[in-house]
């Protein structure tokens, strides 16, 4: 058996640092805000930036919980304008969910042995951008597993970004209106 020429066996040496590299940034990201997480609500007083960055904070996280949508709900009801609350936490939550493609791209040999994820892997080959968009569309805890599948099937990040925004989207403006309807009723 012969060794692979020195210019192929560099790159797949850069290859596997890059991966390696993505997920302990996403790791280490994750774990700070996770430690983080008490204090997000003190970004409020940034207005609809702080929304962008609380967002970002609570969707940066892979597979850590972190409660953006309770925080979102209510900055619908307390700023003047929900729809561009849901627009500022689209934006954040989108930017976010870079971390699990990351870490798909990263990690892909330490969840692939998980069999929902062997099952949306195959969904995300036949129907990969709907996928993405129903997955950020609704809240379920199995978003960070399609993100992390969009990376590791190599689905190209501005495909990824820009159906998770149509998700992230749709599921904002409900959870921003609906804020901004029922805090209304309370808090005049």
């Amino acid at each position: 058996m012969s060794n692979p020429p020195p210019n192929q066996a560099q790159s797949r040496s850069r290859f596997y640092l890059v991966r390696i590299l993505a997920l302990l940034f996403v790791l280490a990201l994750s774990a700070f805000i996770f430690s983080i997480r008490q204090d997000a609500a003190k970004l409020a007083f940034l207005g609809y930036p702080g929304v962008f960055l609380i967002a970002f904070m609570a969707y940066a996280t892979v597979i850590l919980p972190a409660p953006a949508l309770a925080i979102i709900f209510t900055f619908g009801g307390v700023l003047s304008n929900p729809l561009a609350v849901a627009i500022s936490a689209s934006l954040g939550a989108t930017l976010g969910e870079i971390s699990g493609y990351l870490a798909g791209f990263g990690g892909q040999v330490v969840i692939e042995r998980l069999d929902i994820y062997q099952r949306l892997t195959s969904f995300m080959q036949r129907h990969g951008p709907i996928t993405v968009y129903i997955l950020s569309a609704i809240p379920n805890p199995f978003f960070d597993l399609a993100g992390m599948a969009a990376g590791a099937l190599k689905m190209p990040l501005h495909v990824f970004l820009f159906w998770c925004f149509l998700g992230q989207t749709t599921k904002m403006l409900i959870f921003s209106f609906l804020g901004a309807g029922l805090l209304s009723r309370f808090l005049h």
